[in-house]
């Protein structure tokens, strides 16, 4: 098998140079390039990347932390920077987490010891105190708003204003017992959220009704149970989640409850399926935000914090 000794001689040109045409060194001009690549291809001579990326510092290799893999909203993310990762020559290893602590951490570790270069990280329990130190270690982006934080970058939405437009819209509509769901009750995005229903509800007072932990289809069955159970029942829903959306829709039709003639519906993402089903929704450009948070882990992005608008999707369920 060929070494780089042999790929100089049979290029004619010197072992430094064919050292720089693998490590993809910008000072080769290109006949010289093309000289090297044509005796590589010519012996089938294979590249030792990791032995590469090792003398470079770098592992051409970025982490993506989710909690779950499976859920629609974070295979679109996923999506976006998979598209920016085949654009940008790079590879991405997916971490999930499951909201664990535990598992976090190992993709903090990857990042400190150097197997990735840099962590986005699309959701997280770890409070942000903790992540920051890291920072020293590579570019850690998160997805949600975090500019009052100087050490990592984020992409995201405004989910209080964004919340708020929603709420409006509907009291707007004439509904004036208005509630929402959400997945975890923790975490910047939902706090944003909340205090945008507390603030509504400050100048618009009613009966508070927050349903939590609710991340799947067949949630919706959940929500729409407790409520038929309750005195009290809201004639509206703000949904942060289009697949739980579609699982209330879907458990309201079984039960004869009429939409939106006994209760609105609102999600959030504007997913395939809300499209099917005619769901109202605030689109949120999902794989436009995947494919900006990789460049922002590569450092294409000047600036460290970057808001993505949202869009109100007017279909048939308010």
């Amino acid at each position: 098998m060929a070494n780089i000794r042999d790929i100089a001689k049979m290029a004619g040109v010197s072992v430094t140079t064919v050292s720089r045409v693998i490590n993809e060194h910008p000072y080769v001009s290109e006949k010289k390039r093309k000289a090297v690549l044509q005796v590589m291809e010519e012996v089938d001579y294979q590249v030792n990347r990791t032995a590469v990326s090792l003398s470079q510092g770098r592992a051409h290799l970025i982490g993506v932390v989710v909690p779950f893999a499976k859920h629609p909203f974070f295979g679109l993310l996923i999506e976006g920077i998979a598209k920016q990762a085949v654009e940008n020559h790079y590879h991405f290893v997916l971490i999930q987490t499951n909201y664990e602590k535990s598992r976090e951490q190992e993709a903090l570790d990857m990042l400190k010891h150097k197997q990735i270069d840099g962590l986005i990280i699309c959701s997280h329990i770890m409070d942000l105190t903790e992540i920051e130190p890291y920072q020293s270690y590579g570019t850690i982006v998160v997805c949600e708003n975090a500019e009052a934080n100087q050490q990592v970058e984020s992409v995201y939405v405004d989910h209080y204003q964004s919340f708020t437009d929603a709420l409006t819209y509907l009291y707007q509509k004439g509904y004036r017992q208005l509630g929402y769901c959400i997945g975890r009750e923790s975490g910047s995005n939902s706090y944003f959220r909340h205090r945008a229903y507390q603030d509504f509800l400050k100048q618009h007072p009613q009966h508070e009704f927050v349903f939590t932990e609710n991340y799947y289809f067949e949630d919706g069955q959940k929500i729409i149970d407790q409520i038929t159970q309750s005195t009290h029942k809201p004639d509206a829903l703000l949904v942060t989640s289009d697949v739980v959306a579609a699982g209330i829709f879907t458990a309201c039709q079984n039960a004869n409850i009429d939409i939106p003639g006994d209760i609105a519906l609102v999600g959030f993402d504007n997913q395939p399926m809300t499209k099917m089903m005619g769901i109202t929704t605030f689109e949120i450009p999902i794989v436009t935000m995947g494919e900006r948070l990789f460049l922002h882990v590569l450092g294409i992005v000047n600036e460290p914090h970057e808001k993505l608008s949202v869009t109100l999707i007017e279909r048939n369920t308010v």
